[in-house]
């Protein structure tokens, strides 16, 4: 399967690995795209699984619809159930990185039943990251977020003399010239930054229910030099999972999980869907 449709919106999607492994979910978060992934899959091929990794909502061309509306968190977790369904899968596992993750918990507490395990990448659980926004450094942590919210100017100063900004950034986060370098051609191209910022943008249209306790078996993989989330939300998180729980901290890692520790996410990965995560009835 390489591409996958929810409407009238076309995702691409690496579909690869056994036929006949397990299914595990891969989500991205921003400025990414499934390629973040490239080192994690072949790591879970090898150990028997399958992988699902899609280009998402903002970032498949095919799949970048105008306006912030069109990002809210429901529909986000929207997509990830039609590719479920255009795989012929009932359930998956599903593991999702910075607002992968936050995708990946939602769609864990809002349908279970299609979850075998959730493995969260860097992101707390969302009520978690809310508590810690008024007790702790999380505040100043987040400020980007108002930032991104804002309309144009965020475009024009990340995208400027050739994405300088946005490279830096990424640069001191630890990613890899190259990587860096994809991903911010990525986002040069028309229409692409201004999608993923949606994300943020349709924040305050969340509406509906929120993501409330998750009860499927859960592993919570966080950096320790993370600039981004701190360890007061991290250590929260447990409060809001009513099933098996593990949190990993991984001291030497920063918030790109998935490109600079993929072995040892890997072996996490493999392990928590060999315990926990016998498919649902």
């Amino acid at each position: 399967m390489d591409t996958f449709r929810n409407g009238d919106l076309v995702f691409d999607v690496r579909d690869s690995g056994p036929t006949d492994g397990e299914p595990v979910v891969l989500l991205h978060g921003f400025p990414q795209d499934a390629g973040a992934f490239d080192r994690l899959s072949p790591a879970l091929h090898s150990a028997g699984l399958r992988t699902l990794a899609p280009d998402q909502r903002g970032y498949s061309p095919g799949a970048r619809p105008s306006g912030r509306s069109a990002y809210r968190l429901r529909t986000v977790v929207d997509d990830v159930l039609a590719m479920l369904d255009a795989a012929g899968l009932t359930s998956a596992h599903v593991v999702g990185h910075d607002w992968g993750g936050i995708a990946a918990w939602a769609l864990a507490a809002w349908h279970p039943w299609r979850v075998r395990t959730l493995t969260a990448l860097s992101v707390p659980h969302p009520a978690a990251m809310s508590q810690a926004l008024g007790h702790s450094d999380q505040g100043v942590r987040s400020a980007y977020v108002g930032f991104f919210q804002l309309p144009a100017v965020p475009e024009a100063v990340l995208l400027a003399g050739r994405g300088a900004v946005l490279r830096r950034t990424l640069g001191q986060g630890g990613l890899p010239a190259e990587l860096v370098d994809r991903y911010v051609e990525r986002m040069r191209e028309p229409g692409a930054l201004t999608a993923a910022l949606n994300w943020y943008r349709a924040l305050p249209l969340a509406g509906g229910a929120p993501v409330g306790t998750v009860r499927v078996p859960t592993l919570h993989l966080w950096g320790a030099r993370d600039p981004f989330l701190g360890r007061t939300a991290t250590e929260a998180t447990a409060e809001f999972v009513a099933a098996p729980y593990a949190l990993e901290v991984l001291e030497d890692v920063g918030h790109w999980i998935p490109e600079l520790a993929a072995e040892r996410t890997a072996e996490l990965v493999t392990a928590h869907v060999r315990t926990a995560g016998a498919p649902r009835r």
